[in-house]
C-alpha cells in the first residue's frame, strides 16, 4: 500500500525519550515508515539533552527545514534536526520548548475556551509540560506542511501529543490528523481499582475522571477532545477499542496492533542454542541461591517467569501467585519429580542485594574454580578409570588435596534455614504485596515445595551481580512466560517471548491475547495459551492458570519443543513488515478526509 501523503510527522513524547512502551512501538516500526515515506518521514519529540545523548545525532537541517526552524525560533521554539540512531535511521526533530513555556497559561486558556479542557491547577511536569511541547509540535507540523508540495499527515500518540492535534484542528491547518491512544487514562485508573470491566457500560467518564483529581481530569478531557476531533481515531487492540468507545465517546476507525521487527530476533535454531547457554547461567544462579540450604534434581526443573511493572492486579501478579500455590499443592500431592522455579522480574523499592546471596555466589564461584583448575587431571582420571574398568569414585577422580579443599569449601557454602524469597532487601518488605502474598500462600521456599519462588526486584541489565543476564537473555533461558493480565491494551511480553521461541500464557483481556483468539487456529501445542478472563471470576482464572502450568510442567520435552516452534510462528505474524500496512491505511483514510 502506497501512502497518499507526501509528508508524515509522527509526534510522540517518546521520540528519543524512552519512558514506557510507546518508545518500543515508535522506534521498532521506524524502519518501515522510512521505507514508505523516505526522507519525508519526521519523528518529532522533545529535546532533553541527557536523553538525546547516544540516541540522536544532530545534523545540519536541509534547506526545506531551515526557514521553518528560523521562523519557529523567533517564537521561542528551537528545533534540533538530526537522525534517531535506531534501525532505519529516521529523520528526527527534537523541540526545545523551554523558551516557549511562557505561553503555558495562554495555551491552557485556549484549550478551555475551545474544547472545555479544564486544566486549572495542574502540575507543570505532570500535565503542562507535554501540552506546551505538543503545541509547539503542532506549529512545527503546520510550517513543515506549508513548505511541502502535497498532503501532510500528523500521527499523534497519546494525550501527551494531543495538544499538537488540537492546535492543527483549531487553526484550520490543512494537515490530516491521526490520533492513537495506547490506553485510556481513565481506563488504566479504573483497572488499577479492579472495577473497569464492571462499570464500563454505565460509567460517566467525565465525572469519574473529575473524582480522581485535577490531573487525571485534565488528561482525560485532552485525550477525549483529541479522539473526537481527529480525522482518524485509532487504538492498538479490540479490547482497548471497546474501552475507548465507552470512555472517550468514539469508536476507533482503524486498529493498529503493535508489532516487532522480527529481523532483530534469532531464528529458532539460534534460539535453541541460546536457550541452553542462558539456562545454564540461570541454573548456576539457582545453585548458589538454593543449594546452600538443600538440593533437588535440576534435570527435572522448569523456569517460569512473569515480567513487567509492579501493577499487582493489572499485570495479574495476584493470579500468578495464587495459581503457583495450587500448582505447588498438586505437585506435592502427586509426589512429583518435577520442580518449577517461578521468577518475578518486577522492579520494586530496593535497598541492596541480600549480603548472604553475594557470599553464596562467591563461595560457589570459588568451588567451580577449584574444579576448573584441576580439570586436566580429572579428565585424565576419568579416562583412565573407564579404560581400566575402575569404579569412578571420588578417590579415583580427585586427589587427596583437592578432596580436602572441596570439602572445606562445601562446609563454608552450606547454610541453615530457608532460601530467601526476594534477592534484595526491600524498604517496605512487611507491606510488599509479592513477598507477603507468597508467604501467605505457603510459597516460602521450603525444601518440600515443588514450586520455588524468586522475587527479583530490579531491571535485568546484564550486570546486576546476580543473574547477570539481560531481559531477553533471561527470557531465553526460561521455559514459560506467564502474563495473566487484567489490563493490558496490547501486551508486548508474550510477543517478545514468542519471538525468542519461548512459550507463554496471556489472557483475553490483553490486546495481543485477543489478536491470537481472532487470528490463530491453535493446534495441540499452540505455543501461546490464552486464559479466559473476560467475564470470568478471579477464582476461575486461577484454576485455569494452575491447570495450564501443571500441564506444561509435566509435558514431555518433545512437546515443549513443538510449543517453542509454535510460539515463534505466532510472533512472526506480528512483524511490522505486515502490521505497518495498517498505519498507512489509517493515514491514507485521514488524507482522504481533508477538504
Amino acid at each position: 500500500m502506497e501512502p497518499k501523503a507526501k509528508l508524515c510527522c509522527e509526534i510522540s513524547w517518546e521520540v528519543c525519550n524512552k519512558v514506557g512502551g510507546i518508545y518500543t512501538v515508535v522506534s521498532s516500526k521506524a524502519q518501515r515508515m522510512v521505507e514508505h515515506y523516505k526522507e519525508k518521514y519526521f519523528a518529532i519529540g522533545p529535546y532533553f539533552p541527557a536523553k538525546a545523548l547516544g540516541n540522536f545525532e544532530e545534523k545540519v537541517p536541509p534547506d526545506s527545514c531551515k526557514q521553518v526552524f528560523e521562523t519557529l525560533k523567533s517564537e521561542g521554539i528551537e528545533c534540533h534536526y538530526g537522525t534517531w540512531l535506531i534501525k532505519g535511521n529516521p529523520n528526527a526533530i527534537l523541540i526545545d520548548f523551554s523558551n516557549f513555556a511562557k505561553h503555558k497559561d495562554g495555551i491552557k486558556s485556549f484549550l478551555w475556551d475551545t474544547y472545555k479542557i479544564d486544566s486549572l491547577g495542574t502540575d507543570y511536569y505532570d500535565f503542562d509540560e507535554p501540552v506546551v511541547w505538543a503545541w509547539a509540535a503542532g506549529k512545527l507540523a503546520e510550517r513543515l506542511a506549508a513548505a511541502c508540495e502535497g498532503s501532510c499527515v500528523a500521527q499523534c500518540h497519546e494525550w501527551l501529543a494531543g495538544g499538537a492535534l488540537l492546535y492543527l484542528k483549531s487553526h484550520n491547518v490543512r494537515v490530516a490528523t491521526v490520533f492513537t491512544t495506547h490506553a485510556t487514562m481513565l481506563g488504566r485508573t479504573l483497572a488499577s481499582e479492579g472495577i473497569l470491566y464492571r462499570v464500563i457500560d454505565t460509567v460517566d467518564a467525565d465525572e469519574e475522571a473529575a473524582k480522581r483529581g485535577q490531573g487525571l481530569k485534565a488528561k482525560h478531557l485532552l485525550e477525549k477532545a483529541s479522539a473526537q476531533h481527529c480525522e482518524i481515531f485509532t487504538t492498538v487492540s479490540e479490547i482497548t477499542g471497546m474501552e475507548a468507545e465507552k470512555l472517550l465517546g468514539r469508536k476507533p476507525d482503524v486498529l493498529l496492533p503493535n508489532g516487532l521487527d522480527m529481523s532483530r530476533f534469532p531464528t529458532f535454531e539460534e534460539s535453541s542454542i541460546k536457550h541452553k547457554l542462558m539456562k545454564s547461567k540461570i541454573f548456576d544462579f539457582l545453585i548458589s541461591y538454593f543449594f546452600p540450604y538443600y538440593s533437588w534434581d535440576l534435570d527435572n526443573t522448569l523456569v517460569f517467569f512473569l515480567a513487567g511493572r509492579y501493577e499487582f492486579h493489572d499485570k495479574g501478579i495476584d493470579i500468578f501467585i495464587k495459581a503457583l500455590g495450587k500448582l505447588n499443592d498438586r505437585l506435592k500431592a502427586e509426589n512429583s519429580e518435577h520442580t518449577v522455579v517461578a521468577f518475578f522480574w518486577v522492579p520494586g523499592d530496593i535497598k541492596a542485594i541480600k549480603p548472604m546471596l553475594l557470599e553464596s555466589k562467591t563461595y560457589y564461584k570459588d568451588l567451580k574454580e577449584s574444579i576448573g583448575d584441576n580439570l586436566d587431571e580429572i579428565e585424565h582420571n576419568i579416562l583412565h578409570g573407564l579404560i581400566a574398568n575402575l569404579p569412578l569414585t571420588q578417590e579415583q577422580l580427585f586427589n587427596e588435596d583437592l578432596r580436602d579443599d572441596v570439602k572445606r569449601k562445601l562446609l563454608r557454602f552450606r547454610r541453615k534455614g530457608k532460601p530467601p524469597i526476594a534477592t534484595h532487601d526491600l524498604y517496605n518488605e512487611p507491606q510488599d504485596l509479592i513477598t507477603q502474598t507468597l508467604l501467605k500462600l505457603g510459597l516460602d521456599n521450603d525444601a518440600d515445595d515443588r514450586v520455588k519462588a524468586v522475587y527479583y526486584p530490579i531491571y535485568l541489565s546484564g550486570a546486576d551481580n546476580l543473574l547477570d543476564l539481560t531481559y531477553y537473555e533471561a527470557m531465553q533461558g526460561s521455559h514459560l512466560g506467564v502474563f495473566p493480565s487484567y489490563y493490558e491494551p496490547w501486551g508486548y511480553t508474550p510477543l517478545e517471548a514468542g519471538a525468542l521461541s519461548v512459550p507463554s500464557v496471556t489472557t483475553d483481556l490483553a490486546g495481543f491475547g485477543r489478536f491470537i483468539c481472532t487470528e490463530c487456529v491453535p493446534g495441540p501445542n499452540p505455543g501461546i495459551w490464552v486464559l479466559k478472563r473476560w467475564q470470568h471470576s478471579d477464582e476461575d482464572v486461577v484454576d485455569q492458570l494452575a491447570e495450564q502450568m501443571h500441564y506444561y510442567a509435566t509435558l514431555p520435552k518433545e512437546d515443549r519443543i513443538d510449543n517453542k516452534i509454535a510460539a515463534r510462528e505466532i510472533a512472526a505474524m506480528a512483524d511490522w513488515k505486515s502490521f505497518i500496512e495498517r498505519y498507512i491505511e489509517a493515514q491514507n483514510k485521514a488524507v482522504e478526509k481533508l477538504p
